[in-house]
């Protein structure tokens, strides 16, 4: 992965993101599998007409806010496979193609390939992981808090197994 490279897909969703109208709160672009964008909660509904067509945030509420989230990863890089205590999440693909196995246990699942405008909703306990293939992959996300009195956060990862040993 060039630096040249993962520099400039982040400078075009930055781009992207600001020409929408949103505030991004957090951007980390260090992470070895490439990187993400932590959006204002405020905006969960505009993300949603923005990312998932116009879907009704309050439909996706389960223990209270909604977290909006653009996930980048990078060319034939995986993150964890892992699962939250505290979060459902849903997916869905805005640019390029991603890999995504699922599974109710430790066991991997079968990878599944997804395009942009596919999505996918992952309950809380459900192993996933997210696959990079032959190019850069965009993926929104809105993490559905679980539990009010304690929101998920980026603690609230169980790591099942790790390319990077975190």
């Amino acid at each position: 992965m060039s630096i040249q490279a993962k520099n400039e897909i982040f400078d075009n969703v930055a781009q992207r993101l600001k020409l929408e109208g949103f505030n991004v709160v957090t951007k980390d672009d260090t992470r070895p599998w490439g990187g993400f964008f932590v959006l204002d909660e405020a905006q969960a509904q505009q993300f949603a007409d923005t990312y998932f067509d116009g879907l009704d945030v309050n439909s996706l509420k389960i223990g209270g806010k909604l977290s909006p989230k653009i996930l980048v990863v990078a060319p034939e890089k995986r993150l964890s496979w892992q699962y939250h205590h505290r979060r459902a999440e849903i997916w869905q693909v805005v640019t390029g193609t991603v890999g995504i196995k699922t599974s109710e246990t430790d066991e991997e699942g079968e990878i599944k390939t997804y395009g942009p405008k596919d999505q996918i909703k992952l309950q809380k306990g459900e192993r996933h992981r997210l696959i990079g293939l032959d190019d850069w992959g965009v993926v929104a996300e809105i993490w559905q808090h679980t539990d009010a009195s304690n929101p998920s956060d980026e603690d609230d990862i169980v790591r099942v197994q790790d390319d990077f040993g975190r």
